[in-house]
């Protein structure tokens, strides 16, 4: 089996994991979720084909704050809720240690605080659907923990699902306006949690 891409970063995962071969085999269906998740909601919409960078691009909806909702990040959301059921059935059977999918975390860098968002509280911040009232706020799609301490990470993924699909995946960067200025996802999530972050995506696969 072919090495594996985190193992090799993050050697940790070969003790957590117990061998070389359970680290290959989370790096490969991992990204056979992204795969399947980018055929099957891409089949749905448009048959045997990919969206075109034009389709992509098109504005199909408003979100509660008036900002712009493309049709890339409505599949990208749609690909995620695919991948990320995909995900959890893989971590329950090779990650035999504490996991977060999609957990919300406030982050104030400065003073080096890190706390949860429950659920509930979420709910409410974005019920007008605006999501300015979630600023100041992380949310990565997998946190692997090596014990109870869920606010600290092993390896920490986002699934990323470009749009056309020949964009290399990329973290996204934080503008001037917002609470990390000049930093990327990755970056944040690293500062905040500790473990190194890794994107998911269906042509480039796991990458840092």
């Amino acid at each position: 089996m072919a090495a594996s891409i985190l193992a090799e970063s993050v050697p940790i995962l070969l003790v957590l994991l117990e061998s070389d071969n359970a680290a290959s085999e989370l790096d490969r269906r991992l990204v056979e979720c992204a795969r399947q998740a980018e055929r099957q909601v891409n089949a749905e919409f448009f048959g045997n084909r990919a969206p075109t960078r034009q389709e992509c691009g098109e504005e199909v909806d408003v979100d509660g704050c008036g900002a712009r909702v493309t049709r890339a990040m409505l599949l990208g959301q749609q690909k995620h809720v695919l991948a990320l059921q995909c995900a959890r059935q893989v971590l329950e059977e090779l990650w035999r240690r504490p996991y977060s999918v999609e957990q919300r975390y406030r982050y104030f860098p400065n003073a080096r605080v890190l706390e949860t968002v429950s659920r509930q509280e979420e709910a409410r911040l974005i019920k007008e659907g605006c999501t300015a009232a979630l600023w100041r706020t992380i949310k990565p799609d997998l946190v692997l923990h090596s014990d109870g301490d869920l606010l600290r990470s092993v390896l920490t993924l986002d699934f990323k699902f470009p749009c056309p699909a020949t964009n290399d995946p990329r973290w996204t960067r934080y503008g001037e306006t917002s609470a990390y200025p000049n930093f990327n996802q990755g970056q944040v999530y690293k500062d905040a949690l500790g473990g190194k972050p890794f994107l998911v995506s269906p042509r480039r696969g796991v990458t840092p």
